[in-house]
C-alpha cells in the first residue's frame, strides 16, 4: 500500500506527524497538516466522557469512523479496535474486517505486544494492516496512569515486544508515556517508525488528540501542549449570538427568508 510505504520511508528522515479525528469536519482541517489520521477510542472519554475507554463500542468506532473518512483526501486513515473486539485471533479478523470494510480506513490498531501477538500475526497474515501500541496501554489500565520503562524488566519487556511487532509485520509502533532513554533505544532499535505521546522527541514522529491541543478538553495530562484556546473563541462566539438574539439584532433580513 503506497500509504503506508510513504510512512515507512519517513523512518530518519522526517517526523510523522499523527492526530486525531472523530468527525468528518475535523478530518478535514487535520488532513491538511497530519500524515496519520487515528480515529482513536479515545473519543469515548473525548466525547462520551467515559471514565475509561473500555466502554467504547465497535458501533461507535465504526459511525465515528464512517465520518471521520469523508474528510480525509491524503493522509493514511487508522482506527482503533475497541476493548475485547480481538480476544482472539478469529474474534479479531472477523471485526478488523467489519472496521476496513463499512469505515474503507487503510489500518487498525490494536494494544500490546506478546499478549496479542497471535492476534497481530493473524491479521497481518490476512492482509490487514496493523499499528501497534506499546508502553501505557489505557484498554488495560485498572487506577491511575503511570509512565512505563522506570526498572529493567519493563525496559527489556518494551524493547522484545517492539521487537516482535515489527518481526510480525506491523508497520509502526505507537510509544505511550515510555521513558525518555527507553523510547530513543527502542526507537534506534526498529527499522520501523515509532510514534511517540508523552514519549519524548526521540520517536519518529508524533500524535495527540486533536481535541486536546486545541484547548477543547480542560486536561492537564503533562504530554499535552495546548497549541490554541479554542474554547475562548467558542464563549466569544456564543455569547455574541446570543447578545444578539436578546437585543434582537439577529436574524436580519439577510438571514430571513
Amino acid at each position: 500500500m503506497k500509504k503506508i510505504k510513504k510512512i515507512l520511508s519517513k523512518k530518519n528522515r522526517s517526523k510523522i506527524v499523527c492526530l486525531t479525528a472523530y468527525s468528518k469536519n475535523v478530518a478535514e482541517i487535520v488532513d491538511k497538516h497530519a500524515d496519520i489520521v487515528l480515529v482513536g477510542d479515545s473519543l469515548g472519554s473525548v466525547l462520551y466522557n467515559y471514565s475509561t475507554t473500555r466502554r467504547v463500542t465497535l458501533t461507535e468506532m465504526i459511525n465515528h469512523s464512517k465520518s471521520v473518512r469523508m474528510g480525509i483526501k491524503k493522509s493514511l486513515m487508522v482506527v482503533d479496535m475497541p476493548y475485547k473486539t480481538y480476544s482472539t485471533k478469529n474474534l479479531a479478523l472477523k471485526n478488523a474486517r467489519k472496521i476496513i470494510k463499512e469505515t474503507k480506513c487503510d489500518a487498525v490498531k490494536l494494544e500490546g505486544g506478546k499478549k496479542i501477538i497471535k492476534q497481530i500475526t493473524y491479521l497481518i497474515k490476512n492482509k490487514i494492516p496493523v499499528m501497534g501500541h506499546l508502553g501505557l496501554l489505557p484498554q488495560s489500565i485498572k487506577g491511575s496512569f503511570k509512565s512505563k520503562g522506570k526498572n529493567i524488566k519493563e525496559i527489556n519487556d518494551l524493547l522484545n515486544d517492539a521487537l516482535l511487532l515489527q518481526k510480525k509485520g506491523v508497520f509502526a509502533i505507537v510509544l505511550e508515556c515510555v521513558k525518555t532513554a527507553v523510547s530513543k533505544k527502542i526507537t534506534q532499535n526498529l527499522k520501523i517508525p515509532t510514534i511517540g505521546i508523552g514519549s519524548s522527541i526521540n520517536c519518529d514522529g508524533q500524535v495527540l488528540v486533536t481535541d486536546d491541543l486545541i484547548g477543547l478538553n480542560e486536561t492537564n495530562i503533562k504530554f499535552v501542549k495546548k497549541f490554541l484556546n479554542i474554547r475562548k473563541f467558542l464563549n466569544l462566539g456564543v455569547k455574541r449570538f446570543a447578545s444578539e438574539v436578546r437585543s434582537k439584532k439577529y436574524p436580519t433580513k439577510k438571514y430571513s427568508y
